[in-house]
């Protein structure tokens, strides 16, 4: 169940930041709600998988997965620039990821 509540934790994360970004600097009321709404929510869940996983892999999932993520919402919603490097950057977050996930599977 651990894993569970660390993936909801990276997916509500996710969803804070895309919040952060529609509030213009924190300008508009509705997605200021919404993040701050979404970041507790993720910490919530964040803090139910530190019940069973080590902090040092909880962590490196959740904030790895989350800014793969977040780059990948950037460059298809946001328009922001894809390139090789931006790409193969995702890539190697996500193989240490793995990488991690992997290593904490006896826990």
């Amino acid at each position: 169940m651990h894993w569970y509540y660390l993936a909801a934790a990276i997916v509500f994360e996710v969803g804070a930041s895309v919040a952060m970004k529609l509030s213009q600097g924190l300008t508009r009321p509705g997605p200021v709600f919404w993040m701050m709404s979404l970041y507790a929510i993720a910490f919530a869940c964040n803090a139910m998988a530190l019940r069973k996983l080590d902090l040092s892999v909880t962590y490196a999932i959740w904030s790895g997965l989350g800014t793969a993520l977040i780059a990948v919402v950037g460059m298809t919603w946001f328009r922001e620039p894809v390139s090789a490097v931006r790409i193969g950057s995702i890539l190697l977050i996500v193989i240490g990821v793995v990488g991690l996930a992997l290593s904490a599977r006896n826990t």
